[in-house]
């Protein structure tokens, strides 16, 4: 910190405080986020810390907040960003709807940063006027990437699973959990702050989540009766459930409503190579940290991820979210839980492999994937098995079928896999939990106990939707 003066505290969170300061050398004002090392390493957020770095580093546009440098100390990281000294964007809608020039101009600007994330591999995944800042000019400049993906965190499907984001604006294939392309459910959710932007509220609202997502997942909302008919279509084809045909950034931007006053030089991709910064992510918290991202090779771990509450909520009885977005019956995949230790639940699906004569291959998060070694009907079975940790003592297992024929996984699945977990199971997916002998330790959260959320009102701002 000897090269800034730190001034007043802007804000503070869980994890993290941000101060206004100024830089000794050049006296740029700036906004230093300083993070707690030691809260991170405890809740396992290394790789989240490490991915909002490299993905500031990748993305440098006029529209996106702007990370300076990257220092750390033993207890300490601080992120050196671009002082944005307007505030949010959440505060002028919350004082009502915006004027259609004013809203286009913020949106106009929102595509033009998004677009340029989408080609940098970038997808934000938490887009929201409370993450769009305004600077001395009235520009938008779109902050917060910590809850972003790269197009490397896809897997063999090409696709993102987790789920995470902001309630009111999750598209409706995040809802489902069945895998979605971070590129569509960002245009969803910039289809959402249009909306709210030229109607001072939200399109999908209910004091009932289970409510507010079938709402979501179906796009029912209704249109003020000041929103012009090309608005209207505009907003109707990015608010489309369907996430194959929504539409795209390109035609968006082509789309005559949109063109209106921007002008020929608009900026689109237009960041040469060299602009871009490259940060060295392991140096920042020293070659000691076990970190599944480090340079070194990867050891294999049985180390589960973390359950969040969306996943929570949509696999606890009465919450299955799944019925809103099938069409049909045969889901893909079961889960069970277990209050073994993720070692012991590791070591007996490697059994269970091997006695079926299946490779593991062990990927981060919990995740295991189990491949058949012979040519079925629609080619070689495999099964994905991951498992979540709701707390120390209690873990979510989902085993789901990722490849080959649906007939011969069910069939390994009843008379293979699950006889063979019945020592670790506590219980299956819609089954009721078994009596357990005294000497196990019961687990802190059962899986009927409800996850309270806490989701915006438009009628009191001061609420924020958020997790």
């Amino acid at each position: 910190m000897r090269r800034y003066k730190a001034g007043k505290l802007l804000g503070q969170g869980t994890f993290a405080k941000v101060h206004h300061a100024m830089s000794l050398r050049t006296g740029i004002h700036v906004a230093i986020k300083i993070i707690d090392k030691e809260k991170i390493l405890k809740v396992g957020m290394i790789d989240q810390i490490k991915r909002e770095i490299s993905v500031m580093g990748l993305v440098r546009h006029p529209n996106v907040v702007q990370l300076h440098e990257v220092m750390a100390s033993k207890s300490k990281i601080y992120f050196v960003l671009e002082y944005v000294k307007g505030g949010e964007l959440f505060n002028k809608v919350a004082k009502g709807k915006l004027k259609e020039d004013i809203a286009r101009k913020y949106f106009q600007q929102l595509m033009s940063a998004v677009d340029y994330c989408h080609s940098r591999g970038v997808y934000h995944r938490d887009l929201k006027p409370e993450n769009l800042l305004l600077d001395d000019n009235g520009n938008l400049k779109v902050s917060d990437f910590g809850l972003s993906a790269l197009a490397e965190s896809k897997r063999q499907d090409r696709l993102l699973h987790t789920t995470c984001g902001t309630p009111a604006y999750l598209a409706p294939e995040v809802i489902s959990r069945r895998g979605y392309d971070g590129s569509k459910a960002d245009v969803w959710s910039c289809g959402v702050i249009l909306y709210v932007l030229l109607a001072g509220y939200l399109p999908f609202h209910d004091s009932n989540l289970m409510e507010m997502y079938r709402k979501i997942s179906k796009a029912e909302f209704k249109f003020p009766n000041w929103f012009p008919p090309d608005i209207r279509r505009l907003v109707s084809r990015i608010l489309d459930p369907n996430p194959k045909t929504r539409i795209s950034i390109a035609k968006i931007m082509d789309n005559s409503w949109f063109r209106k006053g921007l002008g020929l030089n608009a900026v689109r991709r237009d960041i040469k190579e060299k602009d871009l910064a490259t940060i060295d992510t392991d140096a920042v918290f020293g070659p000691h940290e076990n970190s599944s991202t480090s340079a070194e090779p990867k050891q294999e771990s049985a180390n589960p991820s973390n359950l969040n509450a969306f996943e929570i909520i949509s696999l606890s009885a009465g919450f299955d979210l799944s019925g809103l977005f099938e069409a049909n019956d045969q889901k893909k995949e079961v889960w069970f839980t277990s209050i073994q230790p993720a070692k012991t639940i590791v070591t007996k699906l490697e059994d269970i492999a091997k006695r079926l004569k299946m490779k593991v291959v062990k990927k981060d998060r919990g995740l295991l994937k189990l491949e058949g070694s012979k040519e079925g009907r629609k080619g070689v079975l495999s099964i994905d098995t991951q498992i979540f940790e709701v707390t120390p003592t209690f873990h979510l297992v989902e085993v789901k079928r990722s490849g080959g024929d649906t007939l011969e996984y069910q069939k390994i699945m009843k008379q293979d896999i699950r006889p063979a977990l019945k020592d670790i199971v506590w219980t299956w997916q819609g089954d009721r939990p078994q009596p357990q002998p005294l000497q196990h330790e019961q687990p802190e959260l059962q899986p009927s106990q409800v996850v309270q959320m806490q989701v915006a009102s438009p009628q009191n701002p001061q609420e924020r939707n958020c997790l």
